[in-house]
C-alpha cells in the first residue's frame, strides 16, 4: 500500500472514529446554559451523556452483524443519515426528556461509523499492522478533545448551545460524503449470517469466549471508564467547583488531551522494541500509582486548580499505552467475525463508560475526591482481569497443542 493511500485511508477512518467524540465534547460547555434553558439541573443534564453512552452500547451490537451481512458501507450510510436527522433535532430541542431521547439515537447513529471504522481496520491492514493504524487513528481521535471543547466553548458564548447541534449535523453530511468517495472496502458481504436473534446471540456468545477476546476487550474497558469518568465530571470539577467559564474549560480540556494523544503516538515507537502485552501492563501499573497519588492529594486537601490540572494530564497519559494495545489484541482472533467482535467490544466498553458517567452524575457534586476512588476502582479492577485472564490465554493455547 502506497502512502498517499494510507494517509487517506487512516484520515477517513480516523474521522469516522471521531465523529462519536465530537458529539460527546463539543456541548460539555454549555452544560449550565443548557440547564438554565431547559428548567433543570445539571446533574440532569448530565443524563444526556450518560443516554449517549447507553445508545453507543446498544448501536455497537446492533451494527455488528449488519456490517458482516450487508457489508460495510451500506450499514455506515443508514447510520450516518440518522446521526445527521438526530442531531437536526437537539438543535431544535426545548425538553430535557426529548434531548435525552434524541442524544440516545444520535448515538445509535454515530456508532455506525465507529463500528464500521474499527472492522475495516482490521479488513485493510495486516494483524501486525494493527496496533500502530489504531495509534494514528488515535491521534486523529485526540484532535476531537483538543478541538471540540474548545470551538464548543466559544460557540456556546457567543451563539448558545444549540448552535452546536447545527454544526455536528454539517459534520455528519461531511463524514458521510468522505465516506461515499474516499472510502473503498475490500470485504464481502457474508449471507451466510443470519440475523435472526438467536444465531446473532449465539455469534456474539462465540467472540465473548475467546479468552485472548475477552481479556483484553475488558482490560480495556474498564481502564478506559476513566476516561470516561473525566469527561462526565469535568464540567463540575472545572466549572462548578473551580468557578472556570466555558471558553477556559474548553482550553484546559483541549491541554489535558495532549497527554492521551501524545501516549497514543508514544505506543507506536514503542512497540518496535516492546510488545503490546508489555506496554499494557506498564500503562495500568502506572495508572494505578497516579490514582492513588491523586486521591491523596485530594484527600489532604493539597491539590489547586493546577495541581488537579497535572494529575489529570498523568493520569490520561496512561490510558494511551492501554487503548490502541487493548484493542488491537481483541480483534486479533477474528477475520470471519470482525464486525461482530467490534460491536461487543465497543458495548463493552460503552457500557462501562455509561455506567461511570450515572456514577458521576450520583456522586460527584462538590468534591473530586469521588472522582479519584472511581480511577482507582476501575484500574485495580482492570489489572485484575488482565492478570486471570492471561492465565486463561496459556490455558487455551496449550490446550490447542495438545
Amino acid at each position: 500500500m502506497d502512502k498517499k493511500k494510507y494517509f487517506s485511508l487512516v484520515l477517513v477512518l480516523g474521522s469516522l472514529t471521531a465523529l462519536g467524540p465530537f458529539s460527546i465534547d463539543m456541548y460539555l460547555p454549555g452544560f449550565t446554559g443548557i440547564a438554565k434553558d431547559l428548567n433543570t439541573s445539571v446533574s440532569n443534564v448530565s443524563l444526556t451523556l450518560s443516554s449517549y453512552f447507553i445508545g453507543i452500547s446498544f448501536g455497537q451490537l446492533l451494527y455488528g452483524p449488519l456490517l458482516d451481512r450487508f457489508g460495510r458501507k451500506n450499514p455506515l450510510y443508514i447510520g450516518l443519515v440518522v446521526y445527521i436527522l438526530a442531531s437536526f433535532a437537539c438543535y431544535f430541542v426545548t425538553s430535557i426528556d426529548y434531548f435525552i431521547a434524541f442524544r440516545f439515537i444520535q448515538a445509535v447513529g454515530s456508532c455506525g461509523a465507529s463500528v464500521a471504522a474499527i472492522t475495516m481496520v482490521r479488513d485493510l491492514f495486516p494483524v501486525k499492522e494493527i496496533p500502530k493504524v489504531f495509534a494514528k487513528l488515535m491521534l486523529v481521535l485526540g484532535l476531537s478533545p483538543m478541538l471540540a471543547p474548545t470551538v464548543g466553548g466559544y460557540i456556546t458564548t457567543d451563539y448558545g448551545w444549540h448552535f452546536v447541534f447545527l454544526i455536528l449535523t454539517f459534520m455528519g453530511i461531511a463524514v458521510l460524503l468522505a465516506s461515499k468517495f474516499f472510502l473503498k472496502s475490500t470485504y464481502k458481504p457474508d449471507t451466510s449470517i443470519s440475523l435472526k436473534p438467536k444465531p446473532i446471540t449465539q455469534n456474539f456468545i462465540l467472540v465473548l469466549k475467546e479468552p485472548q477476546f475477552y481479556t483484553y476487550a475488558f482490560t480495556g474497558g474498564v481502564a478506559f471508564t476513566g476516561l470516561f469518568t473525566y469527561v462526565a465530571s469535568s464540567p463540575v470539577i472545572f466549572m462548578d467547583i473551580f468557578e472556570v467559564d466555558g471558553k477556559m474549560y474548553g482550553w484546559i480540556f483541549a491541554f489535558l488531551s495532549i497527554s492521551f494523544i501524545g501516549t497514543s503516538q508514544l505506543n507506536s515507537y514503542l512497540l518496535r522494541k516492546f510488545s503490546s502485552e508489555q506496554l499494557i501492563g506498564l500503562g495500568l501499573k502506572l495508572q494505578f500509582i497516579i490514582s492513588i497519588l491523586f486521591a491523596l492529594g485530594i484527600y489532604f486537601n493539597m491539590l489547586d486548580l493546577y495541581g488537579v490540572i497535572a494529575m489529570l494530564f498523568l493520569y490520561l497519559g496512561c490510558l494511551g499505552f492501554c487503548n490502541p494495545n487493548t484493542t488491537a489484541l481483541s480483534l486479533a482472533p477474528f477475520s470471519k467475525n470482525a464486525g461482530s467482535a467490534s460491536a461487543v467490544m465497543g458495548a463493552v466498553q460503552m457500557g462501562l463508560g455509561a455506567l461511570a458517567s450515572v456514577a458521576v452524575g450520583i456522586f460527584v457534586t462538590k468534591s473530586i475526591f469521588p472522582v479519584t476512588l472511581i480511577f482507582i476502582g476501575s484500574t485495580t479492577l482492570a489489572l485484575l482481569i488482565l492478570h486471570f485472564g492471561k492465565k486463561n490465554i496459556k490455558q487455551e493455547k496449550q490446550l490447542v497443542k495438545n
